[in-house]
């Protein structure tokens, strides 16, 4: 009885002092994004662009003919990475930015449309994740649209369970030749103040273990 008291005792100051650390630094809801470049687009709200923003799968877009309404209309990215649209039909969009996407489409329009002015905006950004599974309140994916490290990703999720060892916790990443690359996260460290370079800012696809 007296070691789950003192378990529950640490696990409840370690979250408290996670709270005061990430105060005064935004976490990944909060965190301002870079303002977008995408004109205004009526009916269209589009979302802040992460920096290297890469059009994925699953990701909704909004297609604006600015003469041609009938061309305008919103499109789910495949998970072939294409897109479907009127007389143009499929278009490959995954793994181009926004602005060669809509490079793309100007120029296969003009074959239909004299002088085609396209506008491709992003409505919502459901290709970038990140993954949290184990021992925490909320594992699962979670949107990835701004700059996230490993604590701020583990404070969103509601923090730790109870019996998770927060000395052990692992980020594995894998590249684009599938290679996976492990690396070691300790809770208690990085809230003590120590090895803060293990508090490495998330990518796409990572998953974090909470063992």
């Amino acid at each position: 009885m007296i070691a789950r008291f003192r378990s529950r005792n640490i696990v409840s100051l370690t979250w408290s002092l996670v709270a005061v650390m990430t105060l005064g630094a935004p976490l990944y809801a909060q965190t301002p994004a870079a303002p977008s470049t995408a004109p205004a687009v009526p009916g269209a709200s589009p979302v802040p662009i992460p920096p290297g923003f890469l059009i994925g799968p699953d990701d909704i877009l909004t297609v604006v003919y600015w003469r041609d309404k009938e061309m305008t209309t919103d499109v789910v990215v495949r998970p072939d990475g294409k897109i479907s649209l009127p007389l143009l039909n499929e278009i490959q969009a995954a793994g181009l930015t926004p602005s060669e996407l809509r490079e793309r489409l100007t120029t296969e329009s003009k074959r239909y449309i004299e002088d085609p002015n396209v506008t491709v905006v992003v409505k919502q950004i459901n290709s970038r994740k990140v993954f949290i599974t184990g021992e925490v309140a909320k594992p699962g994916p979670y949107p990835l649209t701004a700059p996230t490290t490993v604590l701020q990703l583990i404070a969103m999720v509601g923090g730790l369970k109870e019996y998770a060892d927060s000395k052990k916790i692992a980020v594995v990443r894998t590249d684009k030749n599938g290679r996976q690359t492990m690396f070691r996260f300790n809770l208690k460290d990085v809230i003590a103040g120590k090895n803060l370079r293990q508090n490495i800012e998330l990518m796409p696809g990572d998953t974090i273990i909470v063992p």
